[in-house]
């Protein structure tokens, strides 16, 4: 006789399974894997778009700049090279909101006095409509900067007015910080309109160059007409050279 025998088991009832997990998505590991991977291609993906939107507008804005604007590293002054630079080599600060930093060795140049603090300034082909410009301003993150010293619109001499760029994607006309961002797309013939003291002056863009910023020529009076020179920062974005909008007053 046999000791032993066996029983078959009852089966058991079936289960029901979720579709998600036949697909994996629920499975323990496997779900949080397929999601890390997922975010960590979609973060990679970002980084390489505004790495390829930043290098392309670098890149477009060099070739455009070796077409458009000729590079004057000369000086024009009649005073000797070394006396006009002086320190011009040592390092920049850091502090780029502030238009005296951004040359190395700004000109000193006699202060004139006025009863006008602000006025306007439109670029019509631009989109820019009376943005204020602050004579003797330090932040250009809060408005355009006459620079000190230089001629008033309407006189005879060089205005000089700093106006603040970022890249071009970001351009805001009316943002101090982003205001100027588009200004290397102007060319010779555009209006520049100033509101100055109840007067309005139309000047006309006569030329477009670069310099770097050691070259402090671009701030000095020439009084063989009405100027006006913008200036700011190229290429966009960045703080390597100077671009100058020179215009004349017609």
């Amino acid at each position: 006789m046999a000791l032993y025998c066996y029983l078959k088991s009852p089966s058991s009832p079936p289960r029901r399974i979720n579709s998600d997990l036949k697909r994996g998505w629920g499975r323990p590991g496997i779900d949080s894997a397929k999601k890390g991977r997922f975010f960590s291609g979609f973060l990679i993906g970002l980084g390489v778009i505004i790495l390829l939107v930043v290098l392309g507008s670098f890149g477009f804005y060099q070739v455009q700049s070796s077409r458009n604007f000729a590079k004057k590293d000369y000086f024009l002054s009649p005073l000797p090279k070394a006396s006009v630079l002086g320190e011009s080599q040592k390092a920049l600060p850091a502090g780029y909101q502030q238009p005296a930093y951004w040359f190395s060795s700004p000109p000193p140049l006699p202060f004139k006095n006025s009863k006008i603090t602000h006025y306007n300034l439109s670029i019509p082909v631009l989109g820019i409509n009376r943005a204020v410009v602050e004579i003797g301003g330090e932040d250009l993150g809060k408005s355009m900067v006459h620079y000190p010293g230089t001629a008033f619109p309407g006189e005879k001499g060089n205005a000089v007015v700093f106006c603040h760029s970022v890249l071009p994607q970001f351009f805001n006309p009316k943002n101090y910080k982003t205001i100027c961002s588009t200004l290397p797309t102007m060319k010779t013939g555009d209006e520049i309109l100033i509101y100055f003291d109840g007067i309005e002056y139309a000047y006309q863009v006569f030329e477009m160059i670069e310099v770097q910023p050691t070259n402090i020529s671009v701030l000095e009076p020439d009084l063989s007409g009405e100027y006006l020179s913008m200036i700011t920062c190229v290429p966009p974005g960045t703080y390597l050279r100077r671009l100058i909008v020179k215009a004349r007053l017609i």
